[in-house]
């Protein structure tokens, strides 16, 4: 197992490497080599991108008949990731780089095509200057120029950066956040100004609203309250007492008529009905009222007729014992009035 692993192996005394046959093989023979994309490139037939760096198993041959300085060209192909066309490219050894050769096209090529333009342009400046003086004059004039003008830039641009640098940003926020600050202390006293002022405009209208109620209150307690007259006897019982002052009975007459037509009217609404309607009592006596004549213009036939109707605080009958009601009542009076009258 050892021998695998020596360097030197053993050649016997009459070894003749002379007698060794050659093998003969052809000059353009191609080997099988592992190798990256030397740059991107797009397939031509099916227009895929080949990114630099991507691995292929390329096969290598020796271009025949060129070569740069003794140094043999290089000819590689490769083949398409999509569509497996072939793609061929050389090496450059004037330029260092790979040149393509069908298959494809080179991508990004704007650096390498404006170093070849600069190399061309300082070729031919060269070669113009070896032959006219006047050219190199004015080529050092043109020189000189462009490198004042560079000067005054970066002249200029320094003083710019010494500017900047003599401004203290830090004080300038500063000044930015108080600046900041005293405006929102502003904003919140005017907000706090203004609703004090709303408050105060309140607690004033509030005031103002009190007192008018107390006016108001005190004129309702200063005025004279009018009688009320919820009973529609008791305009029976005011005529009773003028009569009783000596009133003339024409007058008291035309009373009753008033009182009596107020009466029946209110007969057809609720509230007045409710007031004559109440609950049926004990039967009392009721006086039978005088029906003897008497001289006209004597006042007792009617002050006692009156006294015998109208009904006291402390005897309001409703219905008699024969079942006759209050308006049957007046009614009978009413009647024996205009009688007298007639009489």
């Amino acid at each position: 197992m050892s021998e695998r692993k020596v360097l030197n192996k053993y050649y016997p005394p009459d070894f003749d490497p002379a007698k060794i046959p050659k093998l003969k093989l052809p000059k353009d023979r191609q080997y099988v080599v592992r190798l990256m994309a030397p740059f991107n490139m797009r397939c031509k037939t099916c227009g895929e991108y080949i990114y630099k760096g991507k691995k292929f198993n390329a096969r290598k041959e020796t271009v025949m008949n060129e070569l740069y300085m003794g140094l043999p060209i290089f000819r590689f192909y490769i083949k398409c990731t999509r569509c497996l066309a072939e793609i061929t490219f050389k090496t450059d050894p004037e330029n260092t780089d790979y040149a393509m050769e069908h298959g494809a096209t080179r991508n990004f090529q704007a650096e390498k095509l404006l170093e070849e333009e600069e190399k061309k342009i300082t070729k031919d400046r060269e070669e113009e200057e070896l032959n006219n003086p006047m050219k190199v004059l004015e080529n050092r004039t043109r020189d000189s120029k462009m490198e004042m003008e560079v000067l005054e830039n970066l002249q200029e641009l320094k003083e710019l950066n010494q500017r900047q640098a003599s401004v203290d940003f830090e004080g300038m926020l500063g000044t930015y956040k108080e600046l900041e600050q005293r405006e929102k202390e502003r904003e919140k006293e005017d907000d706090e100004r203004e609703t004090q002022e709303m408050l105060e405009r309140a607690l004033v209208k509030r005031l103002r609203d009190s007192d008018s109620d107390s006016d108001q209150e005190s004129e309702s307690s200063s005025r004279p309250k009018k009688p009320s007259t919820d009973r529609p006897t008791d305009i029976l019982t005011t005529d009773r007492l003028a009569d009783t002052q000596g009133l003339s009975v024409r007058g008291v007459k035309k009373a009753k008529v008033e009182s009596w037509e107020r009466s029946v009217g209110g007969l057809g609404g609720g509230g007045a009905l409710g007031t004559l309607v109440v609950r049926k009592k004990p039967a009392t006596s009721v006086p039978i009222p005088d029906t003897t004549v008497t001289p006209a213009g004597s006042n007792t036939q009617t002050v006692s007729k009156a006294a015998a109707i109208v009904p006291t605080e402390a005897t309001k009958p409703i219905t008699a014992q024969n079942g006759s009601s209050s308006l049957s009542l007046l009614g009978a009076y009413s009647d024996s009035d205009d009688s007298n009258n007639s009489e």
